[in-house]
């Protein structure tokens, strides 16, 4: 037996991790979706910063294999937790009139 690493009878087949083949599906990524839309739809400015972190854990924690060509990424979570959390704060930053609550576009 030689002692050569290019010898051909040294080859063995690649074979992944047997936790990476198991199919999963991304529960983080797929609340973290569901409550980004929850966030869009209620407007709950706190309810938005813990659905970054589910989004940013979902991100982190991702593992290129498992995922499937077409299905949601976690890049998709991270970016819709995101503009949920622009957007529920936005309110802050709008001019309306006290009395009526409507958006004043000049002032008198």
């Amino acid at each position: 037996m030689s002692t050569d690493p290019r010898d051909s009878t040294r080859e063995t087949k690649l074979s992944l991790p047997k936790t990476w083949r198991a199919e999963s599906a991304d529960t983080m990524g797929s609340m973290g979706m569901f409550l980004a839309g929850l966030v869009l739809v209620s407007r709950n400015r706190y309810l938005a910063w813990p659905v970054v972190l589910i989004a940013l854990s979902s991100f982190m924690n991702q593992h290129p294999i498992r995922t499937k060509e077409g299905g949601s990424t976690p890049w998709t979570a991270l970016m819709t937790a995101t503009f949920a959390l622009i957007v529920s704060h936005a309110a802050m930053f709008t001019f309306t009139d006290p009395m009526t609550g409507a958006i004043k576009f000049s002032s008198p």
